[in-house]
């Protein structure tokens, strides 16, 4: 990047600031509140309480706010989902990789939320945590048991993560960043 680029980079990011809001939704005890942690402190706790309901938590990166709806992944919280992913700028959805036996469900509770109309043609992150435990799947057995090459109607996104230990925190980073819409 020349100096010129770098001035008018800087430039641009007085003038604006950039907000995005994602939605964060898996199956409970794929990560969710595990991920926001690492993203807003880069601190990984390993006694989290399950989240009731959701939170909320904003997360300045650069110029950049992330406001992250972390939602209950509890049978009786998914109903919920679709309501707070109708505005956002991308659904980021953590599926638990070395749990294999909730995968089907993960799928099937995944497709049937992005087969609403009220959610068509936003991205789609998918995340497979906790790659540092063992057993735990590779990306392409992740993304055929996801199922993941059916959905065509937006762009799909899948990264193998570990918040434990960090493991492509930066790439999910980047990538939101690259997904925030500039407001001015």
């Amino acid at each position: 990047m020349g100096i010129w680029e770098a001035f008018l980079n800087w430039l641009r990011s007085l003038f604006f600031k950039q907000e995005m809001e994602l939605s964060l939704i898996g199956l409970q005890n794929a990560g969710k509140t595990s991920l926001v942690n690492v993203i807003a402190t880069g601190g990984y706790s390993e006694d989290m309480i399950p989240t009731v309901g959701f939170n909320m938590r904003k997360v300045t990166k650069g110029n950049v706010t992330i406001k992250l709806w972390d939602l209950g992944g509890q049978p009786r919280f998914r109903s919920m989902w679709e309501r707070y992913c109708r505005a956002v700028s991308a659904i980021v959805y953590v599926v638990d990789a070395a749990d294999p036996d909730n995968l089907s469900i993960s799928s099937s509770e995944l497709h049937d939320l992005l087969s609403k109309p009220s959610l068509s043609g936003i991205p789609l992150l998918v995340l497979g945590n906790k790659i540092d435990k063992s057993g735990a799947l590779s990306k392409q057995a992740l993304t055929d048991q996801m199922d993941l090459k059916s959905i065509t109607d937006r762009e799909v996104c899948c990264y193998m993560i570990s918040c434990k230990n960090s493991t492509n925190i930066d790439s999910v980073i980047d990538w939101l960043v690259k997904h925030s819409k500039s407001k001015s």
